[in-house]
C-alpha cells in the first residue's frame, strides 16, 4: 500500500477507530492481563497471517485474547475495510481530478506557447493540491457572495435594504371651559371655505360661515402607523419610503381616528409620507479618502432630494410640528474644527404650492402662474462646552414666496368662475393666522342681492427669524437634566398693512355688532421647555418627564405648520404643558401628556386636552 493511501486510510475512517478504541477503554483489566501473561520463550505462531491494515491486526488479536468473538470480529474487519475503501476511493478521485486539472493547464500553455518552446508535462503533487485548495476557495467565495451556499442568509443586494416603522394608539380627551362666547367670539373655519365652495359674503339667509368648534368636549381613539424602507445603494447614495396613516392630506399629522373615515370598520388610506434620495459624499471612500488625506477633522455632508424629514435643526415644535415632511432639495454640512465644537449649515429650497397649468380651467386666458415656495437657511453648533455639558445652538431664516394674500382685479363672479387671485389662498391652514378678502367682486348698479362668493388670503408676508438653544446636564448620567428654548420674529411683518384688511384677529367690538374693534394680532414667539430623565428609552423603567410654556402670536409663523396638539394646533395660543414617558420593553413605551392653551388676541378661544400613548417601534 503507497503512503497515499496509507494516510488515506488513517484519516478518512475515524469514526470506527473511535469505536475501537472506546471498546478497549472499556475493558483495561482484560488487555492488561492477556498482555502480562505471555510467556517470554518463543513460540510458534498460530495467528491468522498479518494484514496489511493495522486495524484489521488489532481485531484480530482482540479475537485470540477473548475479548471479541468470531461474529463480532468479522462485522468489525467488514466495516474497517469498507471504510478503507471508500478513502482509498476518494483519494484517487480527486488525484484524478487534480491530474485532469494539470493536463488541461499544461495543454492549453502549450497550445499558447510559441513553436520551439520547451513543455513540462510533470506536476509536482505539492502543485496538484494546492489547484485543488485554489478551486475550492474560489467556488466558495462565490457561494458565499451569491448567498446559495449559506443556508438561511440573504444575497448581498438585500443586505442593503432596512425596514422601520413605529405603531401609537392614543386617547385624546378634548375639554372646553363652560359658558361658551357670545356672537363675536366665534373662530371661522377659514380652512374649510378656500379648499372648498367659497363663502358668500351677502347672503345672510345661509347662516354664518364655518366655525371650529370651541364649546363642545369630545374625547377619540388614535391610530398612527408607519412604515419605511431604507436602500444603501453605491458610492454614498440612498433611497427612502414611508407610508403612513392619515384621516386626510393634513402635512402635520398622520393620526387616523379610529370610526372616521366613513365609519363601520371602514378600511383607512395610506399616504406616501417620505421619498427620497440621498447623497453622502463623505461615506464614498474617495472623498472620505480624500478628507483625510488634506487633514480635515470629523465631517458630514448630505444632499436630499424629493420628501424628506424636516433637515433643519428644531429642538421644540414653535415653529415646525414634528410629523411635517419638507418637499424640494437642501443642503446639511457639519465639521468639527476642534475637538469638541463642530459648526453646521442647513440650506434648502422647497415648493409649497403649484399652480395648475390649466388655472383657471374655464376661461379662454389662463391666469398668471405665481407658485409658493419656502427658502430657508440655518447656521449654528455643537460644542462640549464642558466634560458634562453640551450646548447646540442655531440661527434660521426663512422666505416665503407668493404666501400673501392680494386683492383680485374687478370680477364678475356671474360671468367667470374664478377670480385671478384665487390661487393665493392656503391649500392647508390650521388656525391662528390674519386673513383678507382675495376677490374684488364688482356688483352691477343697484344690485344688492348679487352674490359675494368670496375666498380668503394670508394678510401678511411671512420671513421668520428663529433662534434655538438646547443645553444637555450630564452630572448625573443617564439621568440627564435637558433645557430647550426657541425664539420666533416675523421679520416681514407691517402691522398698518395687516390692519388695514384684516377680517379676524381684532379686538372686542367697540360698537357690539356694529363696530369692530382694531387689529391686535401679532409677530412674536417663544418656548421653553425642561426635561428631566434618560435621553434615550433603552430598556424596561427608563423614564422622562418635562414641563414646558408656549407663547406664539398670530402671525409669528404660518399656522399650517405649526404644531398640530397644542390648542389644536395653529398660532395665536399661549399655555402650558406637562407630560412623560416611561420604557415597558425595548422599543415600547408609554407616554402621557396634558396641554392647556389659551387665545392670545382675537375672538376667546381655550381648551384643555390629554393624550395617553402607547408606542412601539422597529
Amino acid at each position: 500500500m503507497s503512503k497515499r493511501s496509507t494516510y488515506a486510510n488513517r484519516s478518512k475512517a475515524p469514526a470506527f477507530s473511535v469505536s475501537l478504541l472506546a471498546l478497549m477503554v472499556a475493558m483495561p483489566s482484560v488487555l492488561v492481563g492477556s498482555a502480562f501473561a505471555q510467556d517470554d520463550r518463543p513460540t510458534v505462531s498460530r495467528k491468522k497471517p498479518a494484514s496489511s491494515n493495522a486495524t484489521v491486526n488489532l481485531v484480530n488479536l482482540l479475537v485470540q485474547q477473548g475479548v471479541l468473538n468470531e461474529e463480532q470480529a468479522g462485522a468489525l474487519i467488514k466495516q474497517a475495510e469498507d471504510e478503507a475503501y471508500v478513502a482509498r476511493e476518494a483519494a484517487r478521485d480527486a488525484t484524478v481530478k487534480a491530474d485532469d486539472a494539470a493536463k488541461a493547464a499544461t495543454a492549453a500553455a502549450a497550445a499558447a506557447s510559441p513553436p520551439g518552446s520547451k513543455r513540462v508535462t510533470y506536476v509536482p503533487e505539492v502543485v496538484k493540491r494546492q489547484l485543488r485548495e485554489d478551486l475550492r476557495k474560489e467556488v466558495m467565495s462565490q457561494a458565499k457572495a451569491e448567498g446559495w451556499a449559506s443556508p438561511g442568509t440573504y444575497p448581498e443586494w438585500a443586505s442593503r435594504i432596512r425596514f422601520s416603522g413605529d405603531v401609537r394608539a392614543r386617547w385624546e380627551g378634548i375639554w372646553y371651559p363652560k359658558g361658551g362666547f357670545n356672537s363675536t367670539g366665534q373662530i371661522v373655519d377659514f380652512n374649510t371655505i378656500n379648499t372648498g365652495s367659497p363663502y358668500d359674503v351677502s347672503d345672510l339667509e345661509q347662516g354664518d360661515p364655518p366655525l371650529y368648534n370651541t364649546t363642545k368636549d369630545r374625547n377619540r381613539t388614535r391610530l398612527r402607523a408607519r412604515l419605511g424602507l431604507d436602500a444603501d445603494l453605491y458610492e454614498g447614495f440612498t433611497a427612502g419610503l414611508r407610508i403612513g396613516t392619515g384621516s386626510d392630506s393634513s402635512p402635520v399629522s398622520t393620526n387616523q381616528t379610529l370610526g372616521g373615515s366613513g365609519g363601520n370598520f371602514s378600511k383607512y388610506a395610506l399616504w406616501l409620507d417620505r421619498a427620497y434620495v440621498k447623497f453622502e459624499p463623505f461615506k464614498y471612500p474617495y472623498f472620505t479618502d480624500f478628507a483625510a488625506y488634506n487633514g480635515f477633522g470629523p465631517s458630514s455632508l448630505t444632499f436630499n432630494i424629493g420628501r424628506f424629514d424636516n433637515p433643519f435643526w428644531s429642538p421644540t415644535e414653535l415653529v415646525w410640528d414634528t410629523d411635517l415632511g419638507f418637499d424640494g432639495v437642501a443642503v446639511q454640512a457639519q465639521h468639527e474644527v476642534w475637538s469638541g465644537f463642530a459648526p453646521f449649515l442647513v440650506a434648502g429650497a422647497f415648493p409649497i404650492f403649484n399652480t395648475s397649468l390649466d388655472f383657471s380651467s374655464r376661461d379662454l386666458v389662463k391666469f398668471k402662474s405665481e407658485d409658493k415656495y419656502l427658502f430657508g437657511a440655518q447656521l449654528g453648533f455643537q460644542w462640549r462646552a464642558a466634560p458634562l455639558v453640551d450646548v447646540t445652538f442655531a440661527v434660521s431664516y426663512f422666505d416665503y414666496s407668493n404666501v400673501r394674500g392680494q386683492l383680485s382685479s374687478p370680477c364678475d363672479v356671474s360671468v367667470a368662475p374664478a377670480c385671478d387671485t384665487d390661487h393665493l389662498r392656503p391649500s392647508f391652514a390650521q388656525k391662528g393666522n390674519t386673513y383678507m378678502a382675495l376677490r374684488d367682486i364688482i356688483p352691477p348698479p343697484g344690485d344688492f342681492l348679487y352674490p359675494m362668493p368670496q375666498y380668503f388670503g394670508l394678510a401678511s408676508e411671512f420671513r421668520p427669524v428663529v433662534a434655538s438653544a438646547r443645553f444637555d446636564f450630564a452630572h448625573f448620567d443617564p439621568i440627564h437634566i435637558v433645557a430647550d428654548g426657541e425664539f420666533v420674529w416675523n421679520s416681514a411683518f407691517d402691522r398698518a398693512a395687516v390692519a388695514a384688511v384684516a377680517v379676524n384677529n381684532l379686538a372686542p367690538d367697540l360698537i357690539p355688532g356694529q363696530l369692530p374693534g382694531p387689529f391686535s394680532g401679532g409677530n412674536l414667539g417663544w418656548l421653553t421647555r425642561v426635561t428631566v430623565g434618560h435621553t434615550k428609552l433603552n430598556q424596561f423603567g427608563d423614564w422622562n418627564v418635562h414641563v414646558g410654556y408656549k407663547y406664539l402670536e398670530s402671525d409669528a409663523v404660518m399656522d399650517a405648520f405649526a404644531d398640530s396638539d397644542f390648542g389644536l394646533g395653529g398660532t395665536n395660543l399661549k399655555g402650558y404643558f406637562v407630560g412623560s414617558n416611561v420604557a415597558l420593553a425595548k422599543n415600547v413605551w408609554a407616554s402621557a401628556r396634558w396641554l392647556s392653551a389659551n387665545a392670545i388676541d382675537g375672538a376667546p378661544y381655550a381648551v384643555d386636552i390629554f393624550q395617553l400613548d402607547l408606542n412601539a417601534k422597529f
